[in-house]
Parts: C-alpha cells; structure tokens; sequence
C-alpha cells in the first residue's frame, strides 16, 4: 500500500511499530509533509490514523485540518475527532462538534454520545448540556446501549444523583461488567457503602466474573468500614482469583485499604511484593504512611521514587502534600511548593488543590485563599476546598458567598458542596435558602444530605423541620437517626429522643456508641434519671456497650447533670481501664455538678498518676480555677501549661485568657491575647467579655467593631457580652442599636440572654416604663432572670408599684426563691415600706426560707480568708477594727458623707452609718491594708453587689493609701485607683 511501502523509513516504522513509539516532533515534520504533499492519495483508513495519532499527541489542529479535507468519511473519523476532542480537554470544542454532525445530517454513534457525555463529566460546568443529551438518547432509543447508559450512569454519579442513576441503570437491557462497576463506583462515591458489597454479592451469585476495577472498588469500599474481618474475607476472594499483587490497581486498592484500617505494615508487605509498580502505587504507600502519621516514611518513599521510578508527576505531589497539613510540618509543604513551581506543575489543578487543603489543614486560611485566588483554573473540588477552609476557620458568610459565586460561573456541584455550604448556616435564614438550592440541584435525596440537614434544623431547634427531613428521605441509616435523636437531645426533649430511638429499632437498623451516647445526653435533670437514665443504663449493659469508652464517659455525665454526683464518682472508681476520656468526664462532672475544689483535686490525682493532661483537661481545670478565682493556682496551672507545650492552643489559650479575666487580671489578658488577625471568634468573645467585666466599656465595643472588619461574624455569646458592657457602662442607645443590628443585620436569633441585658440596660439607667414595655414585647417568654434583673432595677431607682408586679411574676414561677423575696423586700426597703418589709420577711419564715447572707474573701499568702456582716470571729478583730475606724477618719477627712440609704435597716441614722461600716467588704479591705506588703493590689471578693456607699469608700481608700484595690461582686470588677472606679460610678 501506498503509505506501508513510503520510501521514508520513518513513516513505514511509524506503521509497523505503532505512532505511539514515535515523537511528536518526527511526525510533525515528516509524516505532516506527506500528508500535505499526497492528501488525495491517502484512503479513509490512513487518514483516520492520522487524526487518532494528533489528538493523541494533543494537536487537535491538525487532526482538524486532516477531518476537514477528508473526501469519504465513516463512522471511524467521526468518533476519533470526538474521543480526541475528549482526551485533549477540549470539551466545548466537542459539544461543537456534535452541532457540526447534526448540520451533515450524520447520525452519532453510541461511541460518540458515550464520548460527549464523558466530555460533560470532565469539564465541570457542562451540566445542562449532559442533561440535554441525556433527552437526546432518550429520544433515539439509545438508553440500551451499554456505552451510552454506562458513561451516564458515571455522570450522575459523580455528581451525587443516585436516585437518577438507579433508574438509567434499570434501562440498560443487558449491563456488563463496567456497567456493574460503574454503579459500584457511583454508590461508593456516594457513600452509600452497603450496596457497593450487595452487588459483589449479587455478581457472585448470578457468577459474573469480576474484572479489576470490580475489584478495587470493592477493595477501596472495605477499606471504608471499621469491619476488618470483612475486609480480610474480600481479600481471600482476591487471592482465590489470582489479582493479588499480579494485578496493580488491585493491589493498589488493598495498599488504601490497610492503610484505612491503620495498619501500614500489611500496606508496605503489598507494596514490597508487587512484580510492578505504577505511579499511583507509589501514591498509594505514600498515602498511606502520611494518613497514618508517618511523615518521615512518607517524604522517605517520596525520595526512593524519585531515584527509582521516573515518572513522578502532579498525582505524586498531590499525594505528598496532605502529610505536611499541620504547623509542625508546614516547613516541608512550602518546600514543595517550592518544587512545584521549579517544575511548572503550579498551573494544575489537582497540584494547586492539594496545595490549597495543605495550608488549610496548617490553620493558614491566608495562603489557602492566595492559592485559591491564582489558580488559573480552578474545579469542583477546589471550590468546595476553599468552602470547607473558610468554614474550618469560622467565617461562614464567606463560605456562603463563595457558593454564590460559584454558582454564577455555572460550575457543576456535588453533595459536598451543598454538605459544607449547609454547614456554614449561622441562622435560620440561610439554611432555608441552601436547602432551597438543594432541592433546585435535586440532591435532596442524597443520604448525606439529608443528615446534614437533620443536624442543622436540630442545631436551630426546629426539630419539627428535622423530623420533616428524615420522613421524606428515600433511605435512613443509623446516621440520620443518631441526627435526630442528637438534635432531641441538644433541644432538651429526652421523650423525642427515646421515641426516635424506638423507631430506629423498628427500623431494624443497629444502633452504634453514638447513638447511645446521644439518648444519654437527653437525661439532663433528676426528673428524667429515673425515667429514661437508668433503663438507658439497663440497655447499655442489655447491648454490650458498657465497655465503651465513649459510653463509659456518657454515663458519668449523665448521672452528674441528673443530680447524682455520687453515682458519677462511683462508675469512674470502679472502671478497670481509666483513660484520658474517662479522667476528663470525671473532672468535668465535679467541676459544673460539684463543688470546684474537687474538680482541682482530680487534676493532681491524674498528674499523680501519670494521665496525660490534653486541651480539654487544662481548658476545664481553667475555667474552675476562673470560677473560684483562685488566682494563684491559676498561674501555676499556667506556668504547666507551657512546660508541656500547650499555651499555643487555641482552646487552652482561650481558657487561659478566660480565667485570667475572671480572676481580675486584664493585664494578663492582654498579655496572652492573639494578634487581631489571629484571633479565633471565641478569643474575640472572651476579650469582649472581659472587657466588659472590668469596666473597659468602650474598649469592648471597638474590639466587635475590629472583629467585624476582619470579617468575623458575631454569634450568640458575642451580642450577650456586648449587651453587658453596654449595660454595665450605661451606653442605653448604643445598646439598642447594637440589639437591632443583632437579628436584621447578623441573623443571630433573639434569646432570653439578650433579652435579659435590654432589660437591665433601660432599668439600670432609670427607662423602667420602656423596660416594662419590652418585657411585654418580648420575642421569647418572660424568665426569673427577667424580671429579677426588672426587680433589682426598681430596687435602684424605688420604683415599688413595678417592683411588686415583678415579684409577683418571680412567686408565680417559684414561690420558694429566697432571692425574689430579698430583691423585693430592699425594694420596699429603699422606699421606708418598712410595714411591707416586715411582711415579707413573715412570708419567708412561714416557707423556712433564708436571706443568703452577704460575706466577702481575699486570699493572702495562699490562704482564703472569709468575713461575714460585722464580724467578730477573726483573731486579728481589734487590729481590723482599729483599721476600719482609721479608715473612717480618714475618707472623712476626704470629705466622705454616708449615704445611709444602702442601709435597709428602719433604724436611726447613727446604726446605720454604723451599720454600713461592718459591711464585709469593709472588714475584708482592713485585714488586706493590714496583712499585705506596701503598695500591693488588694483583691477582694464578695458573693453578692457591692453597695453604693462602700463603692464611695473605696474610692477614698485607694486615693488616700494610694493603692490599686479589686473588687470583684455578683456581676463584675471595680477597679479602683488614685479615687476613680473603672464603672465610672454607673454599675
């Protein structure tokens, strides 16, 4: 033939060996010459080779040029143009192509609409024009085809449409085993795990003979349970059918798979025993190693693959870059993104996807975000990347705007996109407009979905909504039933929470750790303990699960939050095998249910027995030390805390800053607190708390003001201390502006909290009718925090007619709070009702209720030292007393005057000066001025508000001693200094 027997020796080799021997430069100057120089002499076959060859090579140029001046063409050309249009990348261009066939009245083949849907697939943002041939093969009859039906069962389940995929595959009439592997990957990739093992059964019975790509997916599925021995029985088919380690990408699967199952030795035997390797066996060992924290083996393999197999592309970086995704190790990735760029690999988009979820898991949300934004193409995965690192790092309105801008450019989305966008919800608003989008996109019958969106309407109580979900999904797994019983619980609903727990029973479905531990965290009141706690024991024995760390740790906290404290000690004392988990149940239970010191003592027993101590341990020792105030223990807890190397995290870092703020060192706060850049929503909050707390009211609002520019949304906890600092700092308008801007311009959802900071904000500057009017219009039911914050508000401004209504409210929800009564008898007090008084304190006899009684303590030379109202007890009483009546003359000398109004006594003037000079605070500030150095801070403490008078008094005190007195009551610090409060006398 004419071509076979060229006289150029080059071109009858390019025949006889195959082009794929050949370089692409000798084809483009001798083969291309010819061509041109013999075109009509060439037949259909040999000008078909030449376009299969350029698009091989990626010149679609010239194969075009060679389709073009074609005089006779068959099916052949056209599908070689489309499957090269497809290999090179150029999918708009084979979109094109399929118009042009339809222009030349030529029918597509199933080759050619196998090849276009597989171009929609790949491209990413094709998604209609997939849906679009889909009505065409519905239209041509072409469902049947194999091919066609496979290559759309591929589409659909790469982009999450199970539902849509059991129906194609039900129409291809005779499915092979790529069909059958194709509905194996897409439920994989789907996570729906259980069927992928029901068809390998399914082929196994019917004996279809599986090939290895069957294989692996059943291999790399196995590999995705817990279920080891299941694992095990899938490799002992794989071994009776001889693809162990002859066949690479089977062996390839089982690397992965041990690797799932951390066991990385069994990965290297598989691996050391393979006859050949490819690229991705190289990737998978090194996967392997990294995922199970073997960096140095890992990046050790990397430099052996690169002595020894020569083709170490983008997947092998790609696999290598997840390892170095912590602070620790984030040195080696920007070495490797060195060698990206050196190796031009910077412009993939794998590469560049690998580089932007390396630096997210570094916590270094800035360079993700660099590499995101130079990508110069970016795909599904990135922006779903880039999505769950702005989640990760808390900023939840840029995730959401980043699906918004996503679905502008049309990029194809998946069930991860939408997982991770319903996951960066911060109100009720958003989630209802994602879910929207959910089911415009039809993913709504995804499984994973669905659970996301169980969670979340938990998360924001509308479990009404949540049960709505879970009815309507197509399938519900223990994961969607452990949502909904999680979100009963968080909603403190424990009947909601058994009755879901019985229906997934009825279900047939087992339940796992989980859910147990979800049912045991509805149990939050002695009510339920009997009721649901102790058959939920029962159960837990019934079921085998009492072994279970994770329960073992449940039920310890469980008992604590019903009210038996004791019970929690004993199934901690009684455990054979205590672990971290167990130790910090146990320390948490005594630290919220119990007095705090025992909480302290449980922290030296696990130091004396040789726990390690991790961020939970510190960051709940932290938070009892803040509590109790115990300053000193504090330090050294801290001092401990960077022995050990944790003061760079961020939960304990914030726990530390916390604790500081409460023991009344703000310094230290400031000390320790992150760059503003740095900063963590909760290290935000905590510096505003404290800020607030210690009377620094306009420092507290320009912190949110920093927070908000640097793109850090507010959330609950940040609006309640917001609220305080204005309320405390008498800034009544700012207040209720930043209370408006809450709901309309955050979206955080109006609660009792906040509500309760209104309140005292108009009652504490004397707008009592406007309070009264809020309360009315409140959007949550009315609380004993409410009125009690109205109560103490009539009691500063003697306002008696409000006062009584809110005392009455205060009776009618616990005619036994003692506090009701005293708030309401000062009340009465401060308006000389003295016959009111007298009824009230009758009333409180005829219930055998108690006044709490005021006391104040300051700690010197490690030692707490108490004082009650005129207390006598001490044995330094004279040398106290002869201060305080120094201190007397003193302030009077300063031109000091008793307001004896804070003395609710109906006594003469005389006892009631005399009175408030035994105040305890008072006594307290005396043993303090007596007992400590010269020019020392003294720090005090009292268990209830500190009175107007002694405020004044301290005043005079810090100014004429000069020293820097503490005080820290009920509800915040004063700091005085030089005759100045930092409340700026408004508290």
């Amino acid at each position: 033939m004419f071509i076979r027997n060229h006289p150029n020796s080059q071109v009858s080799r390019f025949f006889q060996k195959g082009f794929s021997e050949i370089s692409e430069g000798i084809v483009g100057k001798a083969l291309h010459a010819l061509y041109v120089k013999d075109v009509i002499q060439l037949n259909t076959f040999y000008t078909n080779t030449l376009i299969n060859m350029y698009s091989k090579f990626g010149s679609m140029k010239y194969a075009q040029h060679v389709f073009d001046n074609m005089l006779d063409r068959n099916d052949a050309s056209w599908n070689n143009m489309m499957s090269g249009f497809v290999r090179v990348g150029w999918f708009q261009g084979a979109m094109k192509f399929f118009c042009h066939m339809f222009e030349y009245g030529v029918t597509p083949s199933s080759y050619v609409v196998a090849s276009l849907v597989t171009a929609c697939d790949r491209s990413g943002c094709m998604t209609k024009g997939a849906l679009q041939i889909h009505g065409y093969v519905v239209k041509c009859g072409l469902m049947s085809n194999v091919f066609v039906g496979t290559s759309l069962l591929h589409f659909y389940g790469t982009h999450g449409s199970v539902f849509e995929v059991n129906k194609l595959f039900e129409e291809i009439e005779e499915p092979n085993i790529v069909s059958w592997t194709s509905l194996m990957v897409c439920y994989a990739d789907n996570g729906h795990t259980k069927e992928v093992l029901n068809i390998y059964r399914h082929l196994r019975n019917n004996g279809l003979i599986c090939n290895e790509n069957t294989m692996a997916t059943v291999i790399r599925t196995c590999g995705m349970f817990e279920d080891k021995t299941l694992g095990y029985h899938i490799l002992g088919d794989v071994v009776k059918s001889g693809l162990d380690t002859s066949s690479v990408s089977v062996a390839n699967s089982l690397i992965s798979m041990f690797s799932n199952y951390d066991n990385v030795e069994e990965a290297s035997v598989v691996f050391n025993n393979m006859k050949e390797r490819d690229t991705i066996s190289w990737n998978s060992i090194i996967t392997a190693t990294a995922h199970n924290g073997r960096f140095e083996e890992s990046l050790g393999h990397f430099f052996w693959m690169r002595r020894t197999h020569t083709k170490t592309n983008y997947i092998t970086i790609s696999a290598l870059l997840p390892a170095c995704g912590s602070a620790q190790h984030l040195k080696w990735g920007r070495g490797l993104h060195g060698l990206i760029i050196k190796s031009g690999l910077e412009s993939n988009v794998c590469v560049g996807n690998s580089l932007l979820s390396m630096y997210s898991q570094a916590g270094s949300c800035e360079d993700a975000e660099f590499v995101f934004h130079t990508m110069p193409e970016r795909d599904l995965i990135s922006w779903n990347s880039m999505m769950a690192s702005h989640v990760e790092d808390g900023k939840h309105s840029h995730a959401l705007q980043l699906l918004v801008d996503m679905l502008k450019t049309r990029m194809a989305t998946n069930y991860i996109t939408f997982t991770t966008a319903l996951s960066a919800c911060y109100n009720l608003e958003k989630l209802k407009i994602v879910h929207a989008f959910v089911i415009h996109f039809g993913v709504h019958y995804n499984a994973i979905i669905g659970n996301t969106l169980v969670t979340m309407y938990g998360k924001f109580g509308l479990m009404a909504e949540a049960q709505k979900v879970c009815k309507i999904m197509p399938e519900r797994d223990v994961v969607t039933w452990n949502a909904l019983i999680g979100g009963h619980a968080d909603n403190k609903d424990p009947n909601a929470a058994i009755e879901a727990f019985n229906l997934l029973r009825r279900e047939d479905l087992l339940s796992n750790y989980i859910t147990i531990v979800n049912l045991l965290g509805a149990c939050l009141s002695p009510d339920y303990l009997l009721k649901h706690g102790m058959p939920i024991h029962a159960h837990i024995v019934v079921a085998g699960f009492e072994l279970n760390t994770y329960v073992q740790s449940s039920l310890i906290t469980m008992y604590a939050q019903c009210g038996d404290l004791n019970a929690s000690n004993y199934i901690f004392d009684v455990l054979a095998n205590k672990n971290s988990s167990t130790w910090n149940a146990i320390l948490s239970a005594n630290a919220h249910y119990g007095p705090g010191e025992e909480a302290l003592k449980f922290i030296a027993r696990m130091r004396n027995d040789g726990v390690d101590l991790d961020q939970f341990s510190f960051s709940v020792a932290l938070a009892t030390i803040g509590n109790l105030t115990v300053l000193d223990e504090g330090q050294q807890l801290h001092s401990w805390i960077i022995k050990l190397g944790f003061e760079s995290n961020e939960y304990v870092l914030n726990a530390t800053m916390d604790m500081y703020g409460k023991c009344g060192e703000i310094d230290d706060v400031f000390r320790i607190l992150p760059l503003p850049k740095s900063r963590s929503q909760r290290s935000w909050n905590i510096l505003i708390s404290a800020l607030a707390r210690h009377g620094f009211f306009r420092q507290a609002t320009e912190a949110f003001h920093e927070m908000i520019d640097l793109g850090l949304r507010p959330d609950h906890v940040t609006f309640v201390s917001l609220l305080s600092a204005c309320s405390h700092g008498g800034l009544v308008d700012e207040g209720l502006a930043y209370f408006a801007s809450m709901t309309t311009e955050f979206g955080v959802p109006t609660a009792i909290e906040h509500c309760v900071c209104i309140i005292d904000l108009l009652g504490r500057s004397g707008r009592l009718a406007e309070a009264e009017a809020f309360v009315d219009s409140m959007p949550v039911q009315p609380n004993d925090l409410v009125w009690r914050s109205l109560l103490a508000s009539c009691k500063i401004h003697g306002n008696l007619e409000l006062g009584r209504k809110a005392a009455d409210r205060l009776f009618e929800l616990d005619s036994s709070d003692d506090s009701a009564y005293v708030l309401y008898s000062n009340v009465c007090a401060s308006t000389q009702k003295w016959g009111d008084v007298e009824n009230v304190r009758k009333q409180m006899e005829s219930q055998s209720l108690k006044k709490k009684p005021a006391c104040s303590w300051i700690k010197l030379k490690n030692k707490v030292t108490t004082f009650g109202m005129g207390d006598q007890f001490h044995p330094q009483t004279a040398q106290i007393y002869a201060k305080l009546e120094e201190l007397r003359k003193m302030t009077r000398d300063e031109g000091y005057v008793p307001d004896t109004s804070y003395a609710l006594q109906d006594t003469d003037d005389e006892q009631k000066e005399h009175n408030l000079w035994n105040h305890s605070e008072r006594i307290a500030l005396a043993f303090g001025l007596i007992n400590s150095p010269e020019g020392s801070p003294i720090r005090i403490f009292k268990n209830l508000r500190v009175c107007g008078d002694c405020h004044s008094v301290f005043k005079l005190v810090s100014k004429t001693v000069g020293r820097k007195i503490i005080v820290r009551d009920s509800y915040r610090f004063h700091h005085f200094y030089g005759g100045n409060c930092s409340c700026s006398d408004y508290w």
